[in-house]
């Protein structure tokens, strides 16, 4: 009997194709749980991150990095609760468009000169939209030696989701420190901002104590996708394996 005459599963193409089929499910398998373990260990990661950052939210306020600390600034710092004591600066606001549970409006970022010398970028807080410049404008803001608490925030460059910043025509939407120091001609200044807590004593604009510390932790639900896929493929290694099985056995029985 030729190769031509012989039963499909007993061609020689027909193993190679066998082959080839349970070394790519053998590897989907591997593959798909290694991305199972990954999501578990970016789990891991993630439970750990939103430990620490409440943590730093809830410790007392350290004081502001300084210059000598702005080189080593990164994510690591975010949210970390700290204080600065100093004085605003007039008539140098920006309004940087903000969606939040109170509506649509707009933050308000202040430089802030500390009384160590630097100079910072304060979130003082919400502005509804329609809101007259002059009613949130308060007399705490030209203080010379007011005490602020707030978390600290790693600059936001560029701008929003498919907004960009357009420092020219005041159009913001986000808190790009950078951008902003140089439209207003700021100067040297820290490559965070903080957002301030909310003042108890006070109802009226700007509102702060708004930041979102929000962390999406939907790696479990991931890791088992992965393995529900793995596992699957793996029942279909097997029923084919089977199927196979039984087809030569039937086969070899035939011709006996």
């Amino acid at each position: 009997m030729d190769d031509a005459s012989k039963p499909a599963s007993m061609r020689p193409a027909a193993i190679w194709r066998l082959g080839i089929f349970a070394l790519a499910a053998v590897l989907g398998i591997v593959l798909l749980c290694g991305l199972g373990i990954w999501q578990l260990e970016r789990r891991v990661w993630k439970l750990d991150l939103i430990e620490r950052v409440e943590h730093r939210v809830s410790a007392p306020a350290s004081p502001a990095p300084g210059p000598d600390a702005w080189p080593a600034i990164g994510d690591q710092d975010t949210y970390r609760h700290i204080s600065v004591r100093g004085h605003f600066l007039l008539n140098s606001d920006t309004l940087v468009k903000a969606v939040t549970e109170r509506g649509s409006g707009y933050w308000v970022m202040s430089p802030f000169r500390a009384n160590d010398g630097f100079l910072v970028l304060i979130n003082r807080g919400f502005v509804p939209e329609g809101l007259a410049e002059s009613a949130w404008r308060d007399s705490n803001a030209q203080a010379n030696n007011m005490e602020l608490t707030g978390l600290l925030r790693v600059t936001e460059p560029r701008g929003g989701f498919l907004r960009r910043n357009d420092p020219g025509s005041e159009r913001w939407f986000s808190r790009d420190v950078a951008a902003i120091a140089s439209a207003k001609s700021l100067g040297d200044i820290a490559p965070y901002f903080i957002d301030a807590d909310a003042n108890p004593k006070s109802r009226q604009p700007p509102i702060g104590g708004l930041t979102v510390i929000r962390f999406a932790n939907n790696h479990l639900v991931y890791a088992i996708t992965w393995f529900a896929l793995a596992l699957m493929l793996a029942a279909a290694l097997i029923y084919v394996g089977r199927y196979e099985w039984q087809t030569r056995k039937t086969m070899r029985l035939n011709q006996a």
